[in-house]
C-alpha cells in the first residue's frame, strides 16, 4: 500500500515537473503571442454572446441581463424565413456536394491518367479564386441562362463552390487507404459495388463527416455567393442580416449571431460524437486539422 502510494506520488510530481519545464522552455514571445491570438479571437465572441441578453438597447452599455432580444428574434417572421432558408440551402448544398465530391474523388483516386491529373489540378482551382469572382461569375452565369434569382440558384451557385472542398477531403482519406482491400473483398465474392459500399464507405466515413460538416458551415454562413446569386424573399440569413444592418444596429442581430455560433459548436460536437457511433477512434476534426 505504501509502495503504490509512493509511485503514484513520484508519477505525479514527474509530471507536474515536465509540465512546468515544458512551459519554461518555450520563448516567452510565442507563449504571448499564443495568448494575443486566443484574445482577439474569441472576446469579441463572448461580448456578441454577452450583449445577446442584455436589457439595454445599446451595444456598448451593458444593462443586466434578459432574453428580450432572442424573444424579439424568434418572433421575428423574416428573421425566422432567413434562417429556414438558410439552412435548408446548408442542407440540401451538403448533399449535393457529398455526393458530387465523393465521385469526384473516387474518380480521381482509381484513375491515374494525365488526363485525371489535370482534372484534379483543376478542381482545385475554387479553393483558390477569391470568392467574390465566383460570385459575379454565377451571377453572370444565371442571368445569361435567364433563370430567376431564388433559393434554388443559391443552392446551385454553393453546390459547386463546395464540391472542390469535399474532393479535396474524402481523396486525403482514399490516398491512405490500400487499394488491396478492394481486392480482397472481389476476391471473397463482391461485386464491385458490394465492395465500395461495404468496404470503401465505411472506411472512408469519418472523412464524408467531416466534408460534410465542412460545406454546412461554410454554406450556412456564407455571405458572398448567398448575396449575388440570392433573389428578393427569402434571402439567406447572411444576407437578410447584412440588409438590416445597413439600415439600423440592433442588438438582436447578437441574438442572431449568438444562434448561428450555437449551431456551429452543435456541428463540432457531431463530428465528434459520430464517428464513435461507428466504431472508430479518430473524429472528423482530427482529419481536418490533420490530427
Amino acid at each position: 500500500m505504501a509502495a503504490t502510494t509512493i509511485a503514484t506520488e513520484a508519477k505525479t510530481t514527474h509530471s507536474t515537473s515536465r509540465r512546468r519545464r515544458s512551459v519554461e522552455g518555450k520563448p516567452f514571445f510565442a507563449v504571448a503571442f499564443t495568448a494575443l491570438f486566443f484574445v482577439l479571437l474569441y472576446v469579441p465572441i463572448v461580448v456578441v454572446i454577452l450583449f445577446s441578453f442584455n436589457s439595454k438597447k445599446s451595444l456598448s452599455v451593458f444593462g443586466g441581463f434578459s432574453n428580450r432580444w432572442y424573444v424579439q428574434f424568434f418572433n421575428d417572421e423574416g428573421l425566422q424565413s432567413s434562417l429556414r432558408a438558410s439552412l435548408m440551402i446548408a442542407s440540401i448544398a451538403m448533399v449535393g456536394a457529398l455526393l458530387l465530391g465523393t465521385m469526384l474523388a473516387l474518380a480521381l483516386e482509381r484513375v491515374s491518367s494525365r488526363p485525371a491529373r489535370a482534372v484534379g489540378t483543376v478542381s482545385l482551382v475554387p479553393l483558390v479564386t477569391p470568392e467574390i469572382v465566383t460570385g459575379v461569375a454565377a451571377l453572370l452565369f444565371f442571368t445569361g441562362l435567364g433563370l430567376k434569382l431564388s433559393l434554388v440558384t443559391v443552392i446551385i451557385a454553393e453546390i459547386t463552390f463546395s464540391i472542390s472542398y469535399v474532393a479535396v477531403i474524402v481523396r486525403g482519406r482514399l490516398s491512405s487507404m490500400s487499394g488491396e482491400v478492394e481486392e480482397a473483398a472481389r476476391d471473397l465474392g463482391c461485386t464491385s459495388w458490394q465492395a465500395l459500399r461495404f468496404v470503401t464507405l465505411p472506411t472512408i466515413m469519418p472523412a464524408l463527416i467531416a466534408a460534410g460538416l465542412l460545406v454546412f458551415a461554410l454554406v450556412f454562413d456564407d455571405f458572398v455567393l448567398a448575396f449575388f446569386t440570392t433573389g428578393v424573399d427569402p434571402q439567406p440569413l447572411s444576407v437578410r442580416i447584412y440588409s438590416e444592418i445597413r439600415l439600423t444596429i440592433s442588438p438582436a442581430i447578437n441574438a442572431v449571431g449568438t444562434c448561428m455560433l450555437a449551431v456551429s459548436v452543435l456541428l463540432v460536437a457531431l463530428s465528434l460524437v459520430i464517428p464513435r457511433l461507428f466504431g472508430r477512434k479518430d473524429s472528423s476534426l482530427d482529419l481536418i486539422s490533420g490530427g
